[in-house]
């Protein structure tokens, strides 16, 4: 094992800032998933056609944004993005300008996430609240809420691993993180042992966003 303590005595370092720089975009755009994606997948279920406050055409614009983020190949929303994260950050590299295609991307996947976590609610549950006279918010926040929080952090838990994936992509970028560790010392450096070592951080680095969602979502759990 010699090996091994040579290249995290050469490395550990650099590995630890790719850590920091992975959980950087990892919490700034789960944080885009919650605030933004959903209130976005709520206002989807909710204005749906036969929904306790259909509205086709809100519906409409709200649907069509999470399809269309959705569909496209994360590479090619990158470089799309580019113009709008210059505009925004200042620059199209480095990890804060990788950042904000992972925030739309983000915000995309929670939204349909918590669509149909919402789906899987019997409909006559709202509809019954609506009936007895409490209001739309009331019923998003004392009824659908409550009813979908453990659903909500697991599928939050699917999202983050998600994203884990995607921001690993973005070291062909140079957009910081493991992922770019990755390609620049492992890769393009033929250093297959520095590689392996990587791929382990990233698998190890899922398995526990899993546990600890699949944790708190069990906590939740009150059926």
């Amino acid at each position: 094992m010699g090996w091994l303590t040579d290249l995290l005595s050469e490395y550990g370092a650099d590995i630890a800032e790719a850590l920091a720089e992975t959980g950087y975009m990892m919490l700034v755009s789960l944080a885009a998933a919650v605030l933004i994606g959903l209130p976005l997948g709520m206002v989807v279920f909710l204005t749906q056609r036969g929904g306790i406050a259909e509205n086709r055409p809100v519906w409409t614009i709200a649907n069509m944004y999470i399809n269309i983020v959705r569909s496209f190949p994360f590479l090619l929303l990158v470089v799309f993005l580019i113009p709008f994260t210059r505009a925004v950050i200042g620059t199209s590299f480095g990890t804060q300008a990788s950042t904000l295609p992972l925030c739309f991307v983000a915000v995309a996947i929670y939204a349909r996430l918590v669509e149909q976590i919402l789906r899987e609610i019997p409909p006559g549950i709202s509809r019954v609240a609506v009936a007895m006279g409490t209001t739309l918010p009331q019923a998003v926040f004392r009824v659908l809420l409550p009813e979908a929080r453990s659903g909500l952090v697991y599928a939050l838990t699917s999202a983050a691993i998600s994203l884990l994936s995607y921001s690993t992509v973005l070291g062909v970028v140079g957009g910081g993180g493991i992922g770019d560790f990755a390609m620049r010392y492992g890769y393009q450096e033929y250093n297959d042992a520095l590689m392996y070592i990587t791929i382990a951080i990233i698998v190890v680095c899922v398995l526990v966003i899993q546990a600890v969602g699949h944790r708190a979502s069990e906590k939740l759990d009150h059926r």
